[in-house]
């Protein structure tokens, strides 16, 4: 069962790579796993899922205990407070949510202080919703050169969550624009940006055909979690 669930999604991902000419390995699936018990996270594991991303601290501490003798690669991509980060630095590779200055100064002191370089996404607020975190699109630029002076810190890409639609076309425009502008900061930085987090469970295909690069997953894979 579980595995039937994993290989419907791998299907799914596969065709909309197809469909916008893409390889399926450009893709990465990641589980999105709040609410979803540590048990749960070991069958799917067993099924070929390795990477699982928690939006709480407090619960990922707890799955990341109980699950430390499988080699999960760990993200965090919920709004993560400053003062959690010390929690998290050394056991993530991967921080979706960086989006203001003072998460910016503590990531780098604790990565400095673990002689890690953190890797990151910018998250963007695209549909400019007030509920959710992310940089505006108009002070990007400004706050990825910021990201730029942190040697204890690595930016990858971007990461948004645009509004939620029931027609997973009418988000495509969101996604677009992550895209262009990713571009345009690889263009004004001359630098490379290989990552778009972009595309959940009723949207995904839609991501993939506009550039997406890990789509987190949670509903079709785990079913509807509180």
């Amino acid at each position: 069962m579980v595995c039937d669930r994993l290989r419907e999604v791998e299907e799914r991902i596969l065709k909309a790579c197809e469909r916008s000419g893409r390889k399926r390995e450009e893709v990465l699936l990641l589980g999105a796993s709040k609410g979803v018990r540590a048990e749960e996270l070991r069958e799917f594991f067993s099924c070929g899922l390795k990477t699982y991303g928690e939006n709480r601290v407090q619960e990922f501490l707890r799955k990341e205990e109980e699950l430390r003798d499988l080699p999960i690669d760990w993200h965090f991509i919920g709004r993560l407070q400053s003062n959690k980060v010390k929690y998290v630095i050394d056991k993530v590779s991967l921080i979706h949510s960086l989006d203001r200055e003072s998460l910016l100064e503590e990531l780098r002191k604790r990565a400095g202080a673990a002689g890690k370089v953190q890797e990151v996404l910018v998250e963007v607020n695209v549909g400019g919703e007030e509920t959710k975190g992310g940089v505006k699109p108009e002070n990007l630029k400004t706050f990825f050169e910021s990201c730029m002076r942190a040697k204890e810190l690595k930016v990858l890409g971007l990461m948004c969550m645009p509004p939620y639609r029931e027609n997973p076309q009418e988000v495509r425009g969101y996604f677009a624009l992550l895209r262009r502008l990713r571009d345009q900061l690889e263009a004004d930085f001359r630098m490379h940006l290989p990552h778009l987090s972009m595309g959940m469970s009723h949207d995904f295909e839609v991501a993939i055909e506009e550039g997406s690069t890990i789509v987190r997953i949670g509903t079709l894979l785990f079913g509807a979690r509180g």
